[in-house]
């Protein structure tokens, strides 16, 4: 198979997951982190590079404060206890988003973990949190006018969230929508798209490994005629 340097992943169906199991929803959430955890193996295993995940939306502020208080305790939570764990596995890891309105107590664990570098490091994580497509290109050019650069393709990109890693090549998205719901607008200019029906507290490596290879059968041209 061919495998992808960078995947994403809208982790979607964690509360219709738990809501069909007689669950709350924030069960779904839970088992949702293990299937992250399983997915980071798969990569360190498969020799993914870059992998990014949508873990909290600027738009998902709208969902009850119960349910957003519990996703924020829960990333902190994890960051916590498991960062020694990702770093002994060669994993960096790095956030993309907005900063101004998380809690104070996550964003000091997020600094932490962002300041630990692996060597040699095998797998470069981007959480998205706090992340919006459209809100991200919005930042970018902000960054730009403010050190004076023009407005170019190449500057845009090295302004940008994702910095100078590479587009990603496949995108996954589970739990039956097929639509990017705002995510990686810029950088998904040419990525192929993957859609399932499968929950994601139910994707499995068997379901990634079916992912990427519809994608090897794919002919990536980038606009050119082959």
């Amino acid at each position: 198979m061919r495998i992808p340097k960078h995947l994403a992943v809208i982790m979607d169906g964690n509360g219709r997951w738990a809501m069909e199991r007689g669950l709350p929803r924030i069960a779904g959430h839970y088992e949702g982190v293990k299937r992250a955890e399983d997915l980071v193996d798969a990569c360190l295993e498969l020799g993914i590079k870059w992998l990014t995940l949508f873990t909290f939306s600027t738009e998902n502020w709208k969902r009850p404060e119960s349910e957003v208080r519990a996703l924020m305790r829960l990333l902190e939570g994890y960051l916590r206890e498991n960062s020694h764990k990702l770093t002994e596995k060669g994993i960096s890891v790095s956030f993309i988003g907005r900063r101004d309105r998380l809690p104070k107590s996550l964003l000091k664990e997020m600094q932490r973990v962002e300041s630990l570098r692996p060597e040699p490091e095998r797998l470069h994580v981007f959480l998205a949190v706090d992340y919006g497509g459209r809100d991200e290109i919005i930042r970018t050019v902000k960054r730009l006018s403010e050190a004076g650069m023009d407005i170019k393709e190449e500057s845009f990109k090295s302004f940008s969230d994702l910095g100078n890693a590479p587009d990603p090549d496949l995108l996954i998205r589970t739990g039956g929508e097929k639509r990017i719901s705002n995510f990686l607008l810029w950088h998904l200019a040419y990525t192929e798209l993957y859609f399932t029906d499968v929950y994601w507290p139910d994707f499995t490596k068997e379901e990634l490994l079916k992912a990427i290879e519809d994608y090897s059968k794919r002919t990536r041209k980038f606009g050119a005629v082959l």
